[in-house]
């Protein structure tokens, strides 16, 4: 859902960015623009020559914005990407052993993680992720413990169990794993 949202934010500031820009190149090509738009002429410029000179005597003010300007467009081209890049692994490669090969999808993977971590002793809630590539996937397990559960023994287990089966069902050499674990929060207990 966040990356959903990121993306639509992303496309309207980026219409509004083309929307402005094609307004203010239209003016200075001497089409027509609506009264309250503030440059309405070839003659407008977006500085004049007053604010262009302000901070002329100043050595650092130009090096400076074109330094800030800089590391806007840098940042932002950097976010651009990173909402391209796909969070999620759709789809693992198997090895079937007939030289063919099969896939798995990444979202069953996930599930069977979940449901065997979520299943013992102690862990309320279970979330599994998958990430990497197809023939080299990475997991990422969140645990919600509960109150009387045992860190390092859910850890181990999780460990033996739910990761060491997904990585032997799928045929992987190895299954690379970071596991979170929360407390679920609870009332303390009153004694008499």
């Amino acid at each position: 859902m966040r990356s959903t949202v990121n993306r639509v934010l992303l496309a309207l500031a980026g219409l509004v960015l083309v929307v402005v820009g094609g307004a203010v190149l239209a003016a200075g090509l001497g089409a027509s623009v609506p009264s309250w738009w503030p440059w309405d002429g070839k003659t407008d410029v977006l500085l004049s020559v007053a604010d262009r000179q302000r901070w002329r005597d100043d050595g650092w003010w130009w090096p400076t914005v074109i330094a800030v300007l800089a590391v806007l467009v840098v940042l932002a081209l950097w976010w651009f990407l990173a909402q391209l890049r796909r969070g999620r692994l759709a789809d693992v490669l198997v090895d079937s052993g007939d030289g063919e090969g099969a896939q798995l999808r990444g979202r069953a993977l996930e599930s069977v993680l979940a449901e065997e971590a979520g299943g013992l002793d102690g862990v309320a809630r279970a979330q599994a992720m998958l990430t990497g590539r197809p023939t080299a996937p990475r997991a990422r397990v969140r645990l919600l413990m509960e109150p009387h559960a045992a860190p390092l023994g859910t850890l181990n287990a999780v460990a033996d169990g739910a990761l060491a089966h997904a990585r032997n069902s799928a045929g992987l050499d190895g299954l690379p794993a970071e596991v979170r674990l929360k407390a679920v929060k609870h009332r303390a207990e009153r004694v008499s």
